[in-house]
């Protein structure tokens, strides 16, 4: 009797790793799992929302966003640690920052300004990890 409930027990220990083994697989495959990364239609559509964006700027920050997301995952792809890469995704976020606040209107700006800080102030508006929003 005990040893059936021991093979039962680990019957049960191996579907419970390999599920979620299994359930992690897709969450990789859609991000590589480091983090929720918002597509490009998900941040234009939020930054819509909270500045209201003209068609023309809707078009020029897609653009903005799909190519810093292009290098973004370039130097992900080339295998260099994380430590180095940190400085020069700040360098990028910053300057993807100051491109998009040049398309605003100053009214559009001063919201863009008060957006807040997402992932560690690397969202719109922020001036990456933690540091001040861009100087105006």
């Amino acid at each position: 009797m005990k040893n059936m409930i021991l093979k039962h027990a680990a019957r049960i220990g191996a579907v419970a790793i390999c599920s979620a083994a299994l359930s992690t697989v897709p969450m990789m495959a859609q991000g590589g799992g480091g983090g929720m990364r918002m597509s490009t239609a998900d941040r234009v559509a939020a930054l819509d929302k909270a500045v209201t964006l003209t068609d023309d700027q809707k078009t020029k920050i897609t653009a903005i966003y799909d190519a810093d997301q292009k290098k973004m995952a370039d130097m992900r792809a080339s295998g260099e640690d994380m430590q180095t890469m940190m400085p020069k995704m700040q360098a990028m976020r910053a300057d993807e920052t100051k491109q998009i606040r040049a398309l605003l209107t100053p009214d559009q700006q001063t919201k863009f300004d008060a957006m807040p800080q997402r992932g560690g102030g690397r969202g719109p508006g922020g001036g990456g990890m933690g540091g001040p929003p861009p100087a105006q």
